[in-house]
């Protein structure tokens, strides 16, 4: 849903608050003097040949429209188009969005006690700072929702304010928080279907995959249609079921109707071709996203990524330029930068990492948690240090998805501590998502610990998944693998049987076989019989016979014994 209108970046900006009033509407019109009035004469005349046009279009209405259209219903504007599109769930294009803040602003600064309005504003400020990337949005945000519970507590009806408040704690990164609003609304009524999607966010970032999985179910059950599909496709995407996700992405995308809804629906398609290493799937439906919606600046993120892989550099830097102007995500700042870095053109790489870190600084200010995108910097470019510092705090904070996982073992294998960093990768592994980049920390860290056959496997499984994964890891991933070789052709030398015991020698025919003695010495234990024929035989014991040895029951004891023979 991360789209932006193709406007200048001032006129696809909501409604700016006034000094005096935050929530006042700007003045309209291109001037504030009005013309001056018309003359009686201009009057008259104007009269007239009104009436006159009148009756005649009054005639032609009459006989040309039926009496059943009469009543036909009037065509919904762009704030109904923002409300219907909250309604079902789906997102509304930036223009209705943009409507829908102007009317709410305008309607609470006469009626200021209007909790419901305030909790819509409230609601359309985060989503428009989440599309816009623009985190300042956010404290509006809050303000506007604190405004809807003042007025009426969530605990006498007002769940929609509490809905809104946990999509800003998700907006924020503060996924516990937005589990305990949630959770409350959930309570308070579990058929409330505006919650699932918010609880559904919350989970997925705390790595709770089973409680994300039947809040997503709940979901489906109460709100049917292409919202509860596109859940339905990152549930399983997020499971490593590629087939399933893309079975369920498609047919999400053949019905959605409404533009903003479609190309979303389309950059899903596009982003899962993308993690099956096919870029040029993937270039085709970002491609459609655009056509369908061209200020959907994450499609053209996707779109560079793929540019990438096919080798089209020159496409992919432009593609990457216009996504991150028009939407200013650290992580597409990081990705150019990354891009320049493989190119070896070390100044620009070192201006997108400058603009990094000033999108960071902003989002913290914002109180935005980008700790995972400073972490992903920190390890490669920066401190990694720093990087471990960061992860441990985030999983105090028991944000435990598999991101999250991945992104602290690498930092703690490029901080030194690979034998602690191993666990994490590990865990971010088993989670089952197909991410080569999981699987290439995975197989690093591994061949670090000596563990060869792990790594060449997990290196092996990163280039098959995609072999484009990244512009400065994919060439590593195939040096690495040069590095380790070939496996040896019969395979680790542990999982090869011991050697079966040597076979006795061939007796002649015309010899006939002796009898074995036995002889028990005074001062000695028994003793095992000699079975080369040239060796006189015993002298016959006056005692009983030892017993006989038992046959050994292993290989290993097998050939233990057989090694004792002369």
């Amino acid at each position: 849903m991360d789209v932006m209108p193709q406007q200048d970046p001032e006129s696809r900006r909501p409604p700016e608050p006034s000094p005096q009033d935050p929530y006042a509407m700007p003045a309209e019109g291109a001037t504030a003097v009005p013309p001056p009035p018309p003359t009686l004469r201009t009057t008259l005349r104007r009269a007239a040949f009104g009436a006159v046009a009148a009756g005649v279009l009054l005639a032609g209405a009459l006989v040309a429209v039926p009496d059943g259209d009469r009543d036909a219903p009037k065509e919904p504007g762009p704030v109904e188009r923002a409300e219907a599109a909250a309604t079902a769930g789906s997102p509304a294009s930036l223009s209705d969005l943009t409507a829908l803040i102007g009317d709410r602003q305008k309607w609470v600064e006469s009626h200021p006690d209007d909790a419901p309005s305030w909790a819509t504003l409230g609601s359309a400020y985060v989503e428009w700072g989440r599309r816009s990337a623009d985190a300042a949005y956010y404290g509006r945000a809050e303000e506007a929702l604190k405004r809807s519970l003042d007025a009426r507590p969530g605990e006498r009806g007002n769940g929609e304010a509490w809905v809104g408040m946990a999509a800003l704690a998700n907006a924020r990164h503060d996924f516990l928080a937005a589990k305990r609003w949630g959770e409350t609304v959930r309570k308070q009524d579990p058929k409330a279907w505006r919650v699932y999607p918010v609880l559904i966010d919350a989970y997925t970032g705390l790595g709770d995959v089973k409680a994300a999985t039947a809040a997503t179910e709940k979901f489906g059950e109460l709100r049917k249609g292409v919202p509860a599909l596109a859940r339905t496709a990152d549930l399983y995407r997020g499971q490593g079921w590629r087939e399933d996700a893309l079975a369920t992405a498609r047919e999400a995308a053949d019905r959605a109707t409404e533009p903003a809804e479609k190309a979303e629906a389309l950059h899903r398609l596009g982003e899962l071709a993308w993690e099956r290493g096919e870029p040029e799937e993937a270039v085709a439906q970002f491609d459609a996203a655009l056509r369908t919606d061209s200020g959907h600046h994450a499609s053209l993120a996707g779109r560079a990524r793929a540019l990438v892989a096919l080798e089209r550099t020159d496409e992919a830097l432009a593609a990457y330029q216009s996504a991150v102007t028009g939407l200013p995500r650290p992580e597409y700042v990081l990705e150019l930068g990354e891009l320049y870095e493989s190119l070896e053109l070390d100044g620009d790489a070192r201006s997108q990492y400058e603009k990094l870190g000033g999108l960071l600084e902003q989002a913290k200010a914002a109180g935005v948690d980008e700790s995972v995108i400073r972490a992903r910097y920190e390890s490669d470019h920066g401190d990694p240090a720093v990087a471990v510092e960061l992860l441990r705090g985030q999983w105090k904070k028991q944000h435990r998805s598999a991101a999250v996982a991945d992104a602290l073992g690498w930092a703690l294998h490029r901080a030194g501590k690979s034998e602690e960093g191993l666990e994490y990768a590990q865990r971010a592994v088993d989670t089952g998502v197909r991410n080569a980049s999981y699987a290439y920390h995975l197989g690093v860290i591994e061949q670090m610990l000596a563990q060869y056959g792990p790594a060449r496997r997990h290196l092996e499984e990163a280039l098959r998944t995609n072999p484009a994964f990244s512009p400065l890891d994919a060439p590593k991933a195939r040096e690495a693998l040069e590095t380790l070789g070939e496996p040896s052709p019969g395979g680790p030398g542990d999982t090869q049987p011991p050697p079966p015991p040597p076979a006795p020698a061939p007796k002649r025919e015309s010899e006939p076989e002796p009898k074995p003695e036995r002889k028990q010495e005074p001062e000695q234990g028994p003793e095992q019989e000699s079975p080369r024929p040239e060796a006189p035989a015993p002298a016959p014991s006056k005692t009983a016979p030892a017993p006989s040895k038992a046959a050994p029951s292993t290989p290993a004891a097998v050939e233990a014994d057989a090694s004792k023979s002369p």
